[in-house]
């Protein structure tokens, strides 16, 4: 199957949809770690390892500095905020939606009364 992405919010999708890929993530949320350690948690292999973090890089989730034979890996925000920017048109859609039933079912309760 052709994996073929224009936007790079597809990028971010694709990538936050593996369970490795975002326990990475969360795991990064306390710093900066070496390949070495973040493949420590997982029973897969470091090239695999390898693989998810090269997807996040694509998608912009996290960035690689290369110090010597190490390399480091940390978040970056950027494509976080894609995400966010996109999924809070929906909070905001059934924030109102959640709030017109509630108005209704207030009014159907005072009828009741």
């Amino acid at each position: 199957m052709v994996k073929y992405y224009e936007e790079p919010l597809d990028y971010v999708f694709f990538a936050l949809a593996d369970n490795t890929r975002r326990c990475i993530l969360l795991d990064l949320k306390k710093g900066y770690k070496t390949a070495q350690e973040l493949a420590a948690p997982f029973t897969i292999s470091l090239p695999a390892i390898s693989k998810h973090l090269k997807i996040l890089e694509k998608a912009k989730l996290l960035k690689r500095e290369v110090k010597g034979r190490q390399h480091y890996f940390y978040l970056q925000s950027e494509s976080f905020r894609s995400v966010d920017d996109w999924t809070s048109f929906f909070e905001e859609f059934w924030t109102e939606n959640l709030e017109n039933l509630d108005n209704l079912l207030q009014e159907t309760q005072r009828k009741k009364s």
